[in-house]
């Protein structure tokens, strides 16, 4: 059987592997930060609509400047941007692809802080970006400080800023990405995947972009809009960026479908964000139900949590498996991370880990 070492793959591919998040059919995934709240049935009908007006055109190409996709998005984020501001792709993935495809490449360096998202440093390696790390403070924060003394030791091409970051659900502090912005002449990326899960009164990086035309903000609609399965991804950034991105992009890369889609989500933004305040609320359970049980948990800004004092990882995550639960271990040493999902879900979650950790809630009687 034909192998990858019998193939003439690039160099700096080999010995790499794919991304891996394991896909099982389980009662209770909570492993990959999916919003677990269905499309409301009348959206859905919407966007059933809208696809279906797409179809009967859908011999023609799509329009290739997705123009009022853009326009939506714009009027969505709000922030003084128009659709000259925005890009969007197949997923923040793509769009991290066609960022690391205008900006890095063979020659050029890509900084981040881990741990963060794993597909950074996977995307960067299919660009042949090089990726260079500096560590992050205590309680796997990045203060200003520690930004700018990583910049000028590393002098990278693009700095990525995950904010909150994943895995870990931490915020990252404006005052962090303007100081990383004015100590490098490159691009700052932070992605922002997991903005609408953040505290209302917290300012977004689309704040800091008036007159720093090297600073891109990332979205995704995969979270709070429950369209993880639609794949849609936008980035907020100079109109001068949106013009490089048109330079790496596939001709008409986003299907006549999928902008019909995206249009019907967006029509229904204050109902789809609706099921971000009970994800939060279940969040905040899961939390204290973790706490309660003697468990160390990050704050988080985001639909999952990192929690520490797991002995040992990979015997709990497999245990938490063997009931129907599946949440996900990232080799952090001692920790392991489980997403928001329905009351229900939270419900056997914290069932099956008091069960098979042996814990009682901290307090109770022997």
């Amino acid at each position: 059987m034909t192998t990858l070492a019998d193939l003439p793959l690039r160099s700096d591919l080999v010995g790499r592997t794919a991304y891996g998040a394991p896909q099982l059919t389980v009662p209770v995934a909570l492993n990959v930060n999916e919003n677990t709240h269905p499309v409301p049935a009348d959206v859905a009908d919407d966007i059933v609509g809208r696809i279906r007006t797409a179809l009967l055109e859908v011999n023609r190409y799509p329009d290739r400047e997705f123009t009022a996709l853009r326009e939506a998005l714009a009027g969505y984020l709000g922030a003084g941007l128009d659709a000259s501001w925005i890009w969007a792709a197949n997923g923040s993935n793509e769009v991290i692809q066609h960022v690391l495809q205008a900006f890095g490449g063979p020659g050029r360096t890509v900084l981040g802080f881990p741990p963060t998202y794993s597909m950074h440093s996977i995307i960067a390696a299919s660009t042949s970006t090089r990726w260079v790390t500096a560590e992050r403070d205590a309680d796997f924060t990045i203060s200003p400080e520690t930004a700018v003394a990583a910049i000028e030791r590393e002098r990278p091409d693009l700095v990525f800023l995950c904010a909150p970051n994943n895995p870990t659900g931490t915020p990252v502090p404006l005052e962090t990405i303007a100081a990383a912005y004015d100590a490098t002449d490159g691009m700052v990326f932070v992605d922002e995947a997991y903005g609408e899960f953040m505290p209302a009164d917290a300012p977004s990086a689309l704040t800091l972009l008036p007159g720093r035309e090297r600073l891109i903000v990332s979205r995704t609609m995969s979270k709070a809009f429950a369209f993880a399965g639609a794949r849609v991804g936008y980035l907020a950034a100079d109109p001068a960026v949106t013009d490089a991105m048109r330079l790496v992009r596939l001709p008409y890369h986003l299907s006549a479908l999928t902008q019909a889609a995206a249009l019907g989500a967006l029509a229904h933004a204050p109902e789809m964000l609706r099921m971000v305040d009970d994800i939060c609320v279940q969040r905040d359970r899961t939390a204290a139900g973790l706490a309660g049980l003697g468990f160390r948990v990050w704050p988080s800004w985001t639909n999952f949590l990192l929690f520490g004092g797991v002995e040992d990882p990979a015997g709990l995550w497999r245990a938490l498996l063997d009931r129907g639960v599946l949440i996900r271990d990232l080799a952090i040493p001692g920790c392991l991370r489980v997403s928001a999902g329905t009351a229900a879900e939270t419900d056997a979650f914290l069932t099956a880990i008091a069960e098979v950790s042996g814990r009682a809630p901290v307090g109770s009687r022997p």
